[in-house]
């Protein structure tokens, strides 16, 4: 049996799209850090919660009420969980090292990713609403054709 969160081809969500659980307060935190730090805005955000979102988790097999892992896609390729997360920090600028994480074992990088992604809510909180970009933020929102 192969690893349910190993990338995998995907076809239909634009490259560079991430998805997020936009009402889990860590995850809205990591898409300002990454607005904040993407200058050319090369990421585009979706959470679960809206269209989009949604069609992608379908795709990627995750779960939109109570979602298990993040995805990015890159070059048609979807990458969850931990991997997601080495992906993008890796092509900011100034994280270049964070590529060398993948080198830990991917078992061990989704032990730890499982850990707080489990206890996300009770740990740094739950708001009622997805997050409302303001304008600084817009041109980091994924927009569904």
């Amino acid at each position: 049996m192969g690893d349910r969160w190993a990338p995998k081809p995907v076809q239909g969500i634009p490259d560079g799209t991430v998805l997020y659980d936009g009402v889990c307060v860590i995850c809205s935190a990591a898409f300002r850090f990454v607005a904040a730090s993407d200058p050319e805005a090369r990421f585009k955000f979706t959470a679960v919660q809206d269209r989009l979102g949604q069609r992608m988790a379908r795709l990627l097999g995750i779960d939109a009420v109570m979602p298990e892992s993040n995805a990015v896609v890159i070059d048609g390729i979807a990458y969850m969980k931990s991997d997601a997360a080495i992906q993008v920090l890796a092509r900011l600028p100034r994280y270049g090292w964070a590529r060398h994480l993948r080198h830990v074992p991917r078992g061990l990088r989704n032990w730890v990713y499982d850990r707080v992604a489990r206890n996300r809510y009770r740990l740094f909180g739950k708001t009622e609403t997805c997050l409302v970009p303001g304008p600084e933020l817009r041109r980091h929102v994924a927009r569904d054709e």
